[in-house]
């Protein structure tokens, strides 16, 4: 018994590394963050994208995700909120203006209000991300046993939030290493401001996207 948990567990966490490790809006805001604001907040965001995965988890293991999957409003609801959501973060991100900026030592006195407002931003590109709420429910009906406990289900959840969060910790601390972010820094506007193309594509896609 214990070993079909383990097998069932590498699929899903095999399923769920090749998600997590596809380019997509929650890496393109934690290189956003790490750009513009540094390690610190590029943390928060990668904390709350991690975050954002114990809701899916929990939404799919009460069967909430059904009613999502199942229903055009609520996963309408769900989809023109994401793209509204990811789409102000394009234009954000689009109105980017050249600063000077220590790539070490950026400004403490925004420190505190970044770290919220990071951890906010990664939070909800990634909860209000229909693509990822199909995949957290396709992941739960398609791989994981319905006769598998829920408390070993709810192991794969923490272990995918942990990994998540691990990951784009990873990502946050390679561009936030001070020779490649004073890289990025000289041309740290147009960066961002080419990642708001990028998000306002992300939001078309949303728009777009569909049940299957």
């Amino acid at each position: 018994m214990i070993e079909e948990y383990w097998l069932e567990f590498a699929k899903v966490a095999v399923a769920h590394a090749l998600a997590v490790a596809s380019p997509g809006p929650d890496f393109a805001v934690v290189l956003k963050q790490s750009i513009s604001n540094g390690r610190r907040a590029a943390v928060c965001t990668s904390v709350g994208i991690g975050t954002a995965i114990l809701l899916h988890v929990g939404y799919s293991l009460l069967g909430l995700g059904f009613l999502i999957r199942g229903s055009a409003t609520w996963f309408n609801v769900v989809k023109y909120a994401g793209a509204t959501y990811i789409a102000w973060l394009g234009l954000q991100a689009l109105r980017a203006r050249p600063r000077e900026m220590d790539p070490i030592a950026p400004d403490a006195s925004h420190e505190h209000v970044n770290s919220r407002r990071a951890f906010t931003a990664g939070f909800l590109t990634n909860a209000l991300n229909p693509k990822a709420t199909l995949f957290f429910i396709s992941l739960f009906v398609l791989v994981v046993s319905p006769t598998t406990p829920k408390f070993v289900q709810a192991g794969y959840g923490l272990w995918m939030a942990a990994a998540t969060t691990a990951w784009f910790c990873l990502v946050a601390l390679l561009f936030t290493r001070a020779d490649v972010r004073r890289k990025f820094l000289r041309h740290g506007h147009w960066i961002e401001r080419a990642l708001g193309v990028v998000f306002l594509g992300f939001a078309l896609s949303l728009v777009f996207a569909r049940v299957e």
